[in-house]
């Protein structure tokens, strides 16, 4: 398989909401690229979000008591397409947003979620982290505790991604239950190497396994986008 270029844009720390309509737009260029028989400019969005829960597409119900709650604890609250329940994204996390074509990498979802497992893997492995693992629950896991959340949706162009905690304030998961998972925790590369690890001392390991899983070549470039 010929290696692919994957374009990748650092946003900073942003709201949620800016954030996700940005990913609709470049997933509609994306379809659009391939459609024409153009290079898809396949993207990586890495970003940090203010205080946030979202819950995706599983059936489970959010109530509006349960959404006023969580916005009392000074988070926003956002109900999206994504797989899976309920979660947070804040600050330190390495949140990241492939938006690709994925038949120009595989030709199906379980590869994709797969490979986001495995760079996540190679990442903590290049970092020090011990006992990693996967799960039958999707994303990178220490012991009983997730470290890396995954929630994706597109069948031919994708969206939405994967949150690695790096040194979030793990008290913010005290209001709710994860991914609805009533027997499980949360842990962050901080935790496990008990020494304050930052997104920004991340994001180099992270690139470099999802250049190497992913087989593709990819090319920093500048973006600012209006919050509004």
């Amino acid at each position: 398989m010929a290696s692919s270029i994957v374009y990748v844009q650092k946003l900073g720390r942003m709201r949620y909401l800016p954030t996700w309509e940005y990913q609709k737009i470049i997933a509609e260029r994306v379809q659009k690229n391939v459609k024409c028989g153009k290079d898809p400019q396949h993207t990586l969005l890495l970003v940090e979000h203010q205080p946030v829960y979202t819950t995706g597409i599983r059936e489970y119900e959010y109530s509006a008591e349960v959404e006023t709650r969580l916005k009392a604890t000074g988070a926003d609250f956002h109900r999206t397409n994504r797989g899976g329940l309920i979660t947070f994204h804040g600050p330190g996390q390495l949140i990241a947003y492939p938006i690709v074509h994925l038949k120009s990498f595989t030709s199906g979802i379980k590869w994709y979620v797969c490979a986001l497992e495995q760079t996540i893997m190679h990442t903590l492995e290049s970092l020090g982290v011990v006992g990693a693992h996967r799960s039958p629950h999707t994303g990178v896991w220490v012991g009983e505790n997730k470290l890396c959340a995954i929630g994706i949706q597109g069948r031919h162009v994708t969206t939405h991604g994967l949150a690695l905690n790096c040194n979030v304030d793990l008290q913010w998961y005290d209001h709710i239950v994860p991914c609805g998972l009533v027997d499980k925790g949360t842990t962050s590369i901080s935790k496990e190497l008990s020494r304050d690890v930052t997104v920004d001392e991340v994001e180099p390991y992270f690139l470099k396994s999802f250049s190497e899983i992913f087989q593709c070549q990819l090319i920093m470039i500048d973006k600012k986008i209006d919050e509004g």
